[in-house]
């Protein structure tokens, strides 16, 4: 009974939407994979999976996450800074992982 409560107290709270519409917005396409020296057992299950399907000369399989964020800001250098920081701290852990992003204006 709590919690729904809360939850409707939530959702009845305005949403401010004013930065977001005097901001550009940018789409962040961020690509996290495992490191070359770090053995990938989910790759080599694929691999495994795609040679027992009978298809031939696949190898190599490594996997990954794609991930896509919308940033707001008002430059390209400023979503780039927050999609890194989002990268570096929440995304991808840099022990294990590397990570390529590209941003669009959208």
């Amino acid at each position: 009974m709590m919690g729904s409560k809360l939850r409707k107290k939530a959702l009845s709270r305005p949403v401010s939407t004013s930065k977001l519409a005097t901001d550009n917005m940018f789409l962040s396409k961020i690509r996290v994979t495992l490191r070359r020296s770090i053995l990938d057992p989910q790759g080599k299950a694929v691999e495994h999976a795609v040679s027992t399907l009978g298809i031939k000369g696949v190898s190599g399989v490594r996997m990954g996450k794609y991930i896509e964020l919308l940033v707001a800001g008002t430059s390209e250098a400023e979503a780039r800074s927050a999609t890194e920081e989002v990268c570096k701290k929440l995304l991808a852990n840099p022990v294990m992982e590397d990570y390529h992003f590209e941003i669009e204006k959208t």
